[in-house]
């Protein structure tokens, strides 16, 4: 047997004894509870459904790797946290990726190289991508009605994050607001009223452009007709923070007939007509030493509006802290529109702040998956990067619906990964049958085999 020319490393003086490694261990793989995350994938069919709307015009002789593999080679690499695509050079020779997109684990031939996912990134055309992303709207909101309760509210977040630009790409421009050279990326989610899962539906990278309703009101158009399609006695809200309001978006969610609950920008006007929700607030604040809210509801309508509509107030008056020597009192006076008829203080903290949770998960898309990893020179392939991120995201969402009753139903990805994929595990091949040896001492081993049986798997 030829000896390994890996470099090793040698630990002298830190244990008892000397301690070599070396990275020479052919049926090995450190993500073998990558497993769970095939198993996902061919029980919802997501990445079939996404590779389904491609035509593959390559010459069949010459094809090596099919759309299929090298879609699905990225996605779960992005979702074991290798949203480079230079670690394929490495991973396209790994027994737990091989098996995952159908290839013999040990003897298979190796998955795609670098060079050829960055031609696949770079080949889909924009018909393509938009085809693809509207392909796992359809995806989303089919699972998302599958299981939605009959008769709950359905709830439509949008919301936009800033994506620094890495050099002069295409559309990255200078956004004030965020002072920096960017993309605008626009999400959505959805969720049933009073749970707190809220589900990817849509991911679309924009440039940095002042205008945060980009693409908004058509996508609104759609996801409004495909919810009353399949569950039309459902009934709808859409919950957006003030930079998505305009004139035209409120008249066209009246004329979609759903709830609806936005931020509202301040202007001179609500501002003079909520300072009487401000009288006794800074004599009580005073005396007590306590931060005091109060609510209240106005009517109101902009010079551009076409009529007047309910604006709740949120009036505060933060008390000081301890050690600011000016002992400044600060207001702090919050507005929202609505056509909810419920009492202001349910409609502003029970329905519109809890908005705000779809914050984290966009912290989890950039921060444990690195959607934000858009280092393309095309706008293309940077939204095929994203909408690749949003199904790897997808996936790490209907995994943590499965453990729903355990320790980890509303665990992070990042902690989902840790506990579940990251597990080393040695690979034998036989003609019957692959098995992965994982750890015993494996921490999380009840909950890998538990998730395993609810995907289907037979435990012994």
């Amino acid at each position: 047997m030829p000896k390994s020319t890996r470099q090793s490393v040698l630990l002298e003086d830190v244990f008892a004894k000397p301690v070599v490694a070396t990275f020479d261990a052919e049926a090995l793989t450190s993500d073998g509870g990558l497993l769970l995350i095939g198993a996902v994938d061919r029980k919802t069919m997501l990445t079939a459904r996404l590779c389904s709307v491609f035509c593959d015009e390559r010459q069949e002789g010459k094809v090596v790797h099919s759309l299929f593999d090298l879609l699905r080679q990225r996605i779960y690499a992005i979702a074991a946290g290798y949203a480079d695509g230079n670690d394929a050079k490495a991973l396209r020779s790994d027994p737990a990726f091989k098996m995952l997109c159908d290839r013999d684990p040990l003897s298979g031939s190796d998955l795609a190289s670098q060079p050829t996912l960055s031609r696949f990134e770079h080949s889909l055309t924009g018909r393509q991508v938009v085809a693809m992303g509207r392909e796992f709207e359809r995806h989303r909101i089919e699972a998302f009605a599958a299981r939605a309760p009959k008769g709950r509210r359905a709830v439509i977040d949008l919301d936009g994050t800033e994506d620094p630009a890495h050099g002069q790409q295409s559309f990255a421009f200078f956004n004030g607001f965020y002072d920096s050279y960017c993309f605008l990326p626009l999400v959505g989610f959805l969720s049933i009223d009073g749970e707190s899962e809220q589900h990817l539906f849509y991911a679309r990278l924009r440039p940095g452009v002042k205008s945060s309703g980009r693409g908004v009101i058509p996508l609104l158009r759609r996801t409004v007709a495909r919810l009353r399609t399949l569950r039309p006695h459902t009934k709808i809200l859409v919950r957006l923070d003030a930079g998505f309001v305009t004139p035209l978006l409120l008249d066209v969610l009246e004329e979609l007939k759903v709830d609806y609950v936005l931020g509202l920008p301040a202007n001179i006007v609500v501002l003079r007509r909520s300072k009487p929700f401000l009288r006794g607030l800074r004599r009580s604040v005073r005396k007590s030493g306590n931060s005091e809210r109060r609510y209240g509801v106005l009517s109101y309508a902009a010079k551009t509006w076409s009529h007047e509509r309910r604006v709740v107030v949120k009036a505060e008056v933060l008390a000081p802290p301890p050690n600011d020597p000016k002992r400044a009192i600060k207001t702090n006076v919050r507005f929202v529109v609505t056509n909810l008829r419920a009492g202001p203080q349910h409609v502003y903290e029970s329905v519109y702040c809890v908005r705000g949770d779809s914050e984290n998960r966009i912290k989890e898309l950039k921060g444990d998956l690195e959607m934000d990893r858009t280092s393309c020179t095309s706008f293309t392939a940077n939204q095929v990067r994203v909408l690749m991120t949003a199904a790897a995201y997808a996936l790490f969402q209907e995994m943590r619906l499965e453990l729903k009753g355990t320790e980890l139903a509303d665990a992070q990805v990042g902690t989902l990964r840790l506990r579940l994929l990251k597990i080393a595990a040695r690979v034998v091949e036989s003609v019957r049958r692959v098995v992965f040896h994982l750890p015993r001492s494996c921490a999380s081993a009840s909950d890998w085999s538990r998730l395993a049986a609810r995907l289907g798997a037979a435990t012994g």
